[in-house]
């Protein structure tokens, strides 16, 4: 399985012949380096409504008629825009040609923000576990930490976690390093940090911050490493 890191908290996955993408924001991130017209997925799964989450979710899924996976409302409200969607929901999985998908808790929003100051509230947060080649992939989406990461980790021994560092809008480094001790898995890498100027961080800060045992890993955007 590859996996690959893509700026913010862009992720692509490799796997069982499909590429998976979560969190597709590429127009307008400024540490990506894709170009959304050049991206062709079978499946994007997102986090949350927010716009730096849902990115070019749209205009991708659109053109590579990539089935979106999503947290209920979102999903309804992206078929509402013509998509392909399976709908999901915090502490559900289902398990698709390609691999398992199960939603988890996130402490965060979700909503769009329209043009005519109009809030669309688009459900709950989440967090996804993929699971495949008998690996487990966890994308923390934005949140903040709690201590049922605990229970995250019991439940689905983690290979890779990537965790949200820039503070203001997620967790810090402090509390970042603090869920990867109570997800215990064996690598994790920051992301959602240094796109916008309240989350500058120095991610090398995050990995000094992590315990001995746990292997944490600062990855540049395009970089792939293999489980």
């Amino acid at each position: 399985m590859k996996i690959s890191y893509h700026g913010h908290s862009v992720i692509k996955i490799e796997t069982n012949g499909k590429q998976i993408i979560i969190d597709p924001f590429i127009t307008g991130n400024e540490l990506t380096d894709l170009s959304a017209e050049n991206e062709n997925p079978d499946v994007i799964i997102l986090t949350h409504g927010h716009s730096d989450h849902v990115g070019d979710t749209e205009s991708i899924a659109q053109r590579s008629n990539a089935l979106v996976i999503a947290p209920n409302e979102l999903a309804t409200y992206l078929e509402w825009q013509g998509l392909r969607t399976h709908p999901m929901h915090i502490g559900g999985a289902y398990t698709f040609d390609f691999g398992k998908v199960k939603l988890t808790p996130a402490f965060h929003g979700s909503a769009i923000f329209t043009e005519d100051k109009e809030i669309i509230y688009l459900g709950m947060p989440a967090g996804v576990l993929f699971m495949a080649e008998g690996k487990t992939i966890y994308h923390a989406g934005d949140t903040a930490l709690f201590s049922d990461m605990k229970l995250i980790g019991e439940r689905h021994p983690i290979d890779i976690a990537f965790l949200p560092i820039g503070d203001n809008f997620t967790m810090g480094p402090e509390d970042a390093a603090l869920a990867a001790k109570f997800l215990g898995a064996k690598t994790v890498v920051p992301i959602h940090y240094n796109t916008f100027p309240p989350i500058k961080q120095d991610p090398q800060v995050f990995i000094d911050l992590l315990e001995s045992d746990i292997h944490g890993k600062v990855m540049l955007a395009g970089e792939t490493i293999e489980i």
